[in-house]
Order: C-alpha cells, then structure tokens, then sequence
C-alpha cells in the first residue's frame, strides 16, 4: 500500500512538470535565429523574469488617478505601478528592429530590446539609465524605475528548445582539375 501511494505521487510529480511551462530567455539570437515576422512575434507570449517597478510623483491636478497606487510618501503623492515576475504581456508593436513594445495592459507599453551585457537578452529599456534608477515612459507619463529593473528580461514558453536537431553537412571543398 505504500509502494503504491509512493508510485502514485511520483507519477503526479512527473505529470506537473511535463505540464509546466519551460520558460527561457528572449534573446537576440532566439529572435535572429528564428526570424519570426511581427504577425509571428505577436502570437508569442511573453513574461517578465523579474518584478518591475514604476513611481512617479503625482501633482496637485492628478490626484484623482485610480490606475495603479497612490501612496503619501513625506507629504507627498507617489504612484506606484508593479509589474510581477510572470506576469504576461504581449507584442504591440516594433518600433525598431531590436526594439520590442511589450503591452501587459490594455492602451499601454513598456520597451525592451536586446543587451549585449545580459548575453543578447531583451530586457527593459529607459529613456535614461542613472546610477541607481532609470527613467521610461509607460501610458505617456515618465516614470521613474529602479536600477535593479534595468535587469527584468523576456521570457517565453519554449518547448523542445533543448531538443533541437541540427543537421550539419560539412563540404569536402573541390579541388582544380
């Protein structure tokens, strides 16, 4: 009876992770790799490897805001919009070659593009990177985001990425007859 029991969670185990997704990084050799079109690249489903963080200062007229949180920080009005690790967005548009419009709102985008730093990963792009924050445009207001954001990379479900089969053919060359 406990052999069984052993076998059965086993067997639950094994089914969970062939279900899960297998999440890896978007890469600028993925993407030039396989050459997706934009109609192709917006059928992708993309997720965020890290939280993202966005504050801005509210002023006295856009106090009013629902989207997001409003937060009172030293007297001050402060909203704050948190994107999580795996949350989904999608392809809106691209802009530039290497430049992805990521939506995980509606009427809204975040930029990412590849980072020879990260090994070619997309990753999140700022008007401005300081020492320790940045500035990005989300939803036509500037926001201010973490350094630590600068590193939230895309991630997409890939199966079989690690089955891959290349054919390899190597020519013996030709020589002057």
């Amino acid at each position: 009876m406990k052999s069984l029991r052993i076998v059965l969670l086993l067997s639950i185990i094994i089914i969970a992770q062939a279900c899960s997704k297998k999440l890896y990084f978007f890469t600028e050799q993925l993407h030039d790799d396989f050459g997706w079109s934009k109609q192709e690249l917006q059928e992708i489903q993309f997720y965020l490897s890290r939280d993202i963080v966005l504050v801005r200062e509210l002023s006295r007229e856009e106090s009013r805001i629902t989207d997001g949180k409003i937060k009172i920080s030293g007297g001050r009005q402060v909203e704050e919009l948190r994107f999580e690790k795996d949350t989904p967005g999608v392809l809106l548009f691209v802009p530039d070659e290497d430049r992805f419009a990521i939506s995980f709102e509606e009427g809204k985008h975040l930029m990412f593009g590849p980072n020879e730093q990260t090994d070619g990963r997309f990753v999140l792009l700022a008007k401005k990177w300081k020492k320790r924050s940045g500035q990005v445009t989300y939803g036509n207001k500037i926001y201010e985001t973490p350094s630590q954001s600068a590193y939230a990379a895309l991630l997409v479900d890939v199966d079989n990425l690690k089955k891959t089969k290349y054919k390899v053919k190597k020519p013996k060359g030709r020589k002057v007859e």
